[in-house]
């Protein structure tokens, strides 16, 4: 397993992952992204950025993640607009190594805390969150996030795959996304 963050040259493969996303959550119809916008949005206007996982040398998941601003923390987070693994791909551990991966990020960027919601249907995302995230979680109004002390957990080696690592089971909690 490894990372690549996108390039301009993945328009195309981004936007394959955003309409798998957009085919599961059943709103194909309300996907207008196109290679342009996403060339225009992400790379020319670095609004936005894209994190692949990796498994066999292929593109078997990603995120698409932004900078938000806590006027209560006083610095920038990162908030998780889509995650996705294919398939194919799911009950590996790509799903939790890009959620590692964004709060080592989120760290190493000095940011105060990662963000993301959820579809409130979306039963699988919600158990991966579940069991993922239990103690590091913070309800809020609009959905979850992960207070800073969180993030260092978050991405410790102890997450990885590959050491079988899962805290058990905690609040409900919330991530868009399919894994």
């Amino acid at each position: 397993m490894e990372f690549r963050y996108a390039g301009e040259k993945d328009c195309g493969l981004i936007l394959a992952f955003i309409r798998e996303l957009a085919a599961y959550e059943r709103m194909e119809a309300e996907v207008t992204a196109t290679e342009g916008l996403l060339r225009e949005w992400i790379f020319e206007k670095k609004k936005a950025e894209v994190l692949f996982v990796l498994q066999d040398g292929e593109e078997a998941g990603f995120a698409l993640f932004f900078h938000n601003f806590s006027t209560f923390l006083g610095k920038a987070g990162i908030y998780l607009e889509d995650l996705y693994v294919k398939p194919q791909y799911r009950g590996r551990g790509l799903g939790k190594a890009l959620i590692g991966k964004l709060a080592s990020i989120a760290v190493s960027r000095g940011c105060g805390r990662l963000e993301w919601a959820c579809l409130d249907w979306n039963e699988p995302s919600i158990r991966f969150f579940d069991v993922l995230m239990v103690p590091a979680l913070v309800s809020d109004i609009d959905g979850q996030r992960v207070a800073p002390v969180d993030l260092t957990v978050l991405h410790d080696p102890v997450m990885s795959p590959e050491t079988g690592y899962r805290p058990p089971l905690g609040n409900r909690s919330s991530g868009r996304g399919v894994l």
